[in-house]
């Protein structure tokens, strides 16, 4: 992989990871500062992180593994805390 892939995969869970802490209110949404939560929508952007994760297993470095792990974990804590 080269270092521009490496940083477009970056990129790619970042901005997922980023949509679903819009979802859950803790980010605001892009070009305001309205916290908003939409759960579905941060449901569906872990769902796509969860689905990515399933589909490059064996095919990331291990940073890369460990960043979208640590970010889905992190995900699903705050995903379970917000349907409360």
């Amino acid at each position: 992989m080269t270092m521009q892939e490496h940083s477009l995969f970056d990129l790619l869970v970042l901005s997922l990871g980023n949509a679903a802490l819009v979802g859950l209110g803790i980010v605001p949404e892009p070009g305001s500062n309205a916290h908003h939560k939409d759960i579905e929508s941060a449901k569906y952007n872990i769902e796509l992180l969860e689905t990515l994760q399933k589909k490059t297993k064996g095919n990331l470095s291990q940073s890369e593994e460990e960043m979208l792990s640590s970010l889905l974990y992190d995900l699903r804590l705050k995903y379970v805390e917000a349907r409360k």
